[in-house]
C-alpha cells in the first residue's frame, strides 16, 4: 500500500474545499487539523472533512503525524498555535490536556456530543478535553504464508521460527508504552518491577519497533516483518487488499484505546473547529470510520453491516464495555521511566 505523503493529503484537502459550493468561504479560512497518516488520514478527511467542508465551505489542511508528533508541535505553538483541531490517542490526549494545550468542548457549541457514549467523552473536574472518534485494538497479526496457523500466544513471539522478523511497537508510538504494561500482565511480570520484561524483549530479534501505524503496514505488506503487534485497523485494511496477512486476539487477550477529538487552546478558529467536531460526532461519520477503519464507533445507535461488525474491536455484538482499556494516569506517571528503560535495555540490544 502506498501512503499519502502530508502534502499530498494537504492539497487534496484545499482542492476539495476549493470545489465545493461555498468556494469563496472556503477561499478566506481554512481549519488546520492534526491527523494520522497512511489509511487513517484516508478515512478522516472522507468520513468527516469533505463533509464538513460540503457543509460549511471551509477548506481543511491535513497536518500529518503521529500523536506524540503533534503533541510536540503543540506544545511549541502554545503561545500561538497554527492548528486548530487535533486527534491524538488515548494517553497522550491526557498529556495534551495536562500541558494545557487542548480546550474545553462545550456541549452547547457541539450539540452531538449527546449522542456519544459515556465512557468516550473525557472530562476531568468538570473540564471536557476530549471525545472520541472511535475504538481500536492492538491484536497479533502474521503473514498467513510463513506462518500457516494462527499463534494462539503473545508469547509465540520468542519461537526461534520468527527471529528477524517481528514488528513491535516503539514507546514513539502512542501504543509503545501500554504494550510493555500489557507484556508485563502476558508474562506474570510485576509492573512495579519491570526488568525481568526488559531482558525478555531485549532477547528478541526483532525486524523493527515501529513509531507509526503506517510503519507497521509496510513492513508486514513487504514481508520485513512476518509476525509482531498491529491495530486491527492496519491489519484489516491489508486483509481486504487481499495481503497474506491474518489478525488474531491471543488467549491472553488484546488492549484497545481510541482516536481523539481536541480543539486547541487559542486556536485561531475555534467557531469552526466546534464545527469539525460536531460533524464528527454525527452517526453518518461513525458508520463511515467504522466501514473503513474498523474503528468501533462511539457515537450511539450506529448500524454497520456484518462484514464491519466482525472486524471491529470488540466483535459481533460486543460493546465499548467488552474492551480492556487502560488507566492512563498510572500509564503516564511511568512514560518517561518506561521510554528510558526501553531506549537502554530493549532497542540498544537490537
Amino acid at each position: 500500500m502506498k501512503l499519502k505523503t502530508g502534502k499530498q493529503i494537504t492539497a487534496a484537502l484545499l482542492v476539495t474545499g476549493c470545489i465545493s459550493s461555498s468556494a469563496v468561504m472556503a477561499e478566506q479560512q481554512k481549519l488546520t487539523v492534526a491527523l494520522y497518516g497512511g489509511n487513517w488520514g484516508e478515512a478522516f478527511l472522507k468520513c468527516v472533512a469533505e463533509p464538513f467542508t460540503q457543509a460549511t465551505g471551509i477548506a481543511v489542511a491535513a497536518e500529518v503525524g503521529t500523536s506524540t508528533t503533534t503533541l510536540a508541535k503543540l506544545q511549541q505553538q502554545k503561545s500561538s498555535p497554527t492548528i486548530d483541531v487535533a486527534w491524538m490517542d488515548g494517553g497522550i490526549s491526557e498529556l495534551a490536556y495536562a500541558a494545557g494545550v487542548v480546550a474545553d468542548l462545550d456541549p452547547a457549541a457541539i450539540p452531538n456530543l449527546k449522542n456519544v457514549q459515556e465512557k468516550a467523552v473525557y472530562t476531568d473536574a468538570g473540564h471536557t478535553f476530549a471525545v472520541s472518534s472511535g475504538f481500536y485494538s492492538l491484536g497479533l497479526t502474521y503473514n498467513t504464508k510463513e506462518i500457516k496457523e494462527a499463534p494462539t500466544s503473545w508469547k509465540d513471539l520468542w519461537k526461534p521460527e520468527y527471529a528477524g522478523a517481528i514488528a513491535l511497537p516503539s514507546p514513539a508510538n502512542s501504543s509503545g508504552v501500554p504494550f510493555v504494561f500489557f507484556m508485563a500482565d502476558v508474562w506474570g511480570i510485576d509492573r512495579a518491577d519491570l526488568a525481568p520484561l526488559y531482558t525478555k524483549l531485549g532477547a528478541l530479534d526483532t525486524a523493527l519497533f515501529f513509531d507509526s501505524s503506517g510503519a507497521a503496514t509496510n513492513a508486514f505488506q513487504s514481508g520485513e516483518a512476518i509476525i509482531g503487534a498491529h491495530f486491527n485497523v492496519g491489519a484489516w485494511d491489508l486483509i481486504d487488499k487481499g495481503a497474506p496477512i491474518g489478525f488474531t486476539i491471543p488467549k491472553e487477550g488484546a488492549w484497545a484505546t481510541d482516536a481523539r477529538l481536541h480543539l486547541i487552546k487559542g486556536a485561531k478558529n475555534s467557531k469552526a473547529g466546534e464545527q469539525f467536531i460536531n460533524t464528527a460526532l454525527t452517526r453518518e461519520a461513525a458508520a463511515c470510520l467504522a466501514g473503513k477503519l474498523y474503528l468501533g464507533p462511539a457515537v450511539k445507535d450506529v448500524v454497520v453491516t456484518d462484514d464491519v461488525a466482525r472486524k471491529l474491536p470488540w466483535g459481533v455484538g460486543g460493546s465499548i464495555d467488552n474492551l480492556r482499556l487502560f488507566d492512563w494516569s498510572q500509564i503516564n506517571a511511568q512514560r518517561a521511566a518506561v521510554t528510558n528503560d526501553w531506549n537502554r535495555k530493549v532497542t540498544a540490544k537490537n
